[in-house]
């Protein structure tokens, strides 16, 4: 039978196995087993640099470094394998987006986080949220940005080129405010600075661990 040349853009294929949560359907990503730390974390369009293999990949960059891994994730599969585990996408909620784009991309960091589990990849979640109506119920019933994470676990945020305004930081820490009182995790993962306005006050509600952000990294020798 022949296929349909045309695809509708929401891969469907990702979540074929996935559970659901919330009234937006938002695909889950299960808890693991066991919490494993990394070493490092690579992003997505860097990854030939770690010949090794011994960071986790992340998506901390521009989205258009990583679209093809979201349209073509099988093609990334073999390649992705050898490295010890993956952050889920940071597919951008920027604070100034319509709301149903936001909801769209927090679907699509679950789908694509779902997707690897799936196929045996241990996988971190990111938690990205945008403005208000994505970590509090002042427009939605849900926490949107929060759905289809596990609770008690290991988890990531990004920092870098995400907090440079006085409105971004306030943003990023009212978010990482509700993240801690909404998810309760044991351990975070920061990807970038954690600046004294955002995280002041903070450190004693999880285990933060800090990795540079890649420029930081290699300029501070990193290999």
């Amino acid at each position: 039978m022949r296929k349909n040349l045309i695809d509708d853009g929401f891969r469907a294929d990702l979540v074929e196995t996935a559970s659901f949560e919330g009234i937006f359907e938002i695909p889950k990503i299960e808890k693991p087993k066991k919490i494993i730390i990394p070493d490092g974390i690579v992003p997505f369009s860097k990854r030939k640099a770690d010949k090794e293999h011994k960071n986790f990949v992340c998506f901390y960059e521009h989205d258009l470094r990583f679209r093809d891994c979201l349209t073509a994730t099988d093609n990334y599969l073999d390649e992705l394998s050898k490295y010890p585990g993956i952050i889920s996408p940071d597919c951008s909620l920027y604070i100034d987006m319509p709301l149903c784009l936001q909801i769209t991309n927090v679907y699509m960091n679950r789908a694509i986080g779902h997707y690897f589990q799936s196929k045996g990849f241990y996988v971190i979640p990111n938690i990205r949220w945008g403005d208000e109506r994505t970590y509090t119920t002042i427009e939605l019933p849900e926490k949107i940005a929060f759905l289809g994470i596990p609770k008690h676990s290991i988890l990531s945020v990004g920092t870098y080129g995400c907090v440079k305004s006085k409105e971004a930081k306030f943003y990023f820490r009212e978010g990482l405010i509700a993240m801690l009182d909404e998810l309760e995790p044991e351990v975070v993962l920061v990807y970038g600075a954690m600046p004294q306005q955002i995280f002041e006050g903070l450190k004693n509600r999880t285990h933060f661990i800090n990795y540079p952000d890649w420029i930081t990294y290699k300029k501070a020798g990193g290999h």
